[in-house]
């Protein structure tokens, strides 16, 4: 009896937390979110030109070199290759890059629906996650057909991330605060890289500045979405419960930021890359872009009252701690200036 009673007060409590009427605040954020993908959204067979010259993919287009803004792009090694190497790791970078991002929307997509699913009539959380599923769906067309275009069969994730990924959108329902840290996990990093390359002053192929400029944008109101869902919800539950995500963010976040800056196995033998330079992927500088690339996360982590001590030696522990942003896409001005440097 004792136990019926505690699951009845556990379902009441989730039941309470899916109804967001009472909240002002987050209602109106929900409502201009999905005003916004109203007035201005992308599809990407309208507003991507596929078959303009200027998106034709040539083999010997130095524009394909990696820019600075990629750790690999200024490794010592990278830049002592020639010109014609360098063009080709960067096309196979920069297609697996956007396979990674497929593979993470797709996974967003299914997350989404499945949290839809159980919210209640006349909550402005199920118009806005399927105006981000919609949206998500053409992410997904745009990146595969940059792949394609790219014409590197490059495998996206890691093999156990892809093995995971049917079962990963199954927590968006019972544990949606796990699913969407997750989802931040996932998203930062790209964002992050995207908006470093698009701030260089290095020219990047058309198309993927215009794929960028796109996702970028876009992005924008989905991170927004997920930082206030979050910031309304963790804040309210259990000791045990925030303790728990206070250990889980870090990892997942590690997790998944490696997923996206780490190439899979397939990149390093096609290329017969040196074990030294992957080693070296995690020297001191760029352990430092990837504490740069969760900065927002963190500044999260404090908001939410998730920055506790044994939080903040996990951060420690996966090499990922630091300053939080002030605010959020607070620059990170270093790589920044280091991009410049090595173009003058």
């Amino acid at each position: 009896m004792a136990h019926k009673t505690a699951r009845t007060r556990a379902a009441g409590r989730w039941r309470r937390n899916m109804d967001v009427g009472d909240d002002v605040h987050y209602v109106d954020v929900l409502t201009s979110l999905s005003e916004g993908s109203v007035r201005r959204s992308f599809d990407p067979y309208i507003d991507i030109d596929w078959k303009s010259p200027e998106f034709t993919v040539i083999g010997n287009d130095p524009r394909w070199i990696l820019s600075r803004a990629d750790p690999l792009g200024r490794h010592p090694w990278y830049l002592a290759q020639p010109q014609e190497r360098q063009i080709a790791i960067g096309m196979w970078r920069e297609a697996n890059i956007a396979k990674v991002a497929l593979h993470f929307e797709s996974i967003l997509i299914r997350g989404l629906m499945n949290y839809a699913f159980w919210v209640p009539n006349g909550s402005p959380e199920h118009r806005y996650c399927l105006h981000e599923a919609v949206e998500e769906c053409n992410h997904t067309m745009m990146f595969q057909e940059m792949v394609n275009h790219i014409g590197a069969d490059v495998p996206g994730m890691a093999r156990y991330l892809r093995w995971l990924s049917p079962f990963v959108p199954l927590v968006a329902g019972p544990l949606p605060n796990v699913f969407f840290f997750g989802v931040l996990a996932g998203e930062e990093p790209i964002d992050y890289m995207q908006k470093n390359m698009l701030r260089q002053s290095e020219t990047p192929h058309p198309m993927v500045r215009r794929v960028a400029a796109i996702h970028v944008a876009e992005e924008a109101r989905h991170i927004s979405f997920t930082h206030e869902y979050l910031l309304r919800r963790v804040p309210n539950l259990p000791r045990w419960r925030r303790f728990f995500l206070s250990l889980y963010v870090p990892v997942i976040t590690r997790m998944l930021g490696q997923a996206v800056v780490i190439p899979p196995r397939a990149f390093w033998r096609e290329f017969r890359i040196p074990r030294k330079v992957r080693k070296e992927l995690y020297a001191p500088e760029s352990r430092q872009f990837r504490r740069d690339m969760f900065a927002d996360v963190r500044m999260l982590c404090y908001d939410t009252g998730l920055m506790n001590r044994a939080a903040k030696l996990m951060w420690r522990i996966c090499k990922i701690d630091g300053d939080a942003s002030r605010y959020r896409n607070e620059p990170q001005r270093r790589h920044l200036v280091a991009g410049e440097r090595g173009t003058t």
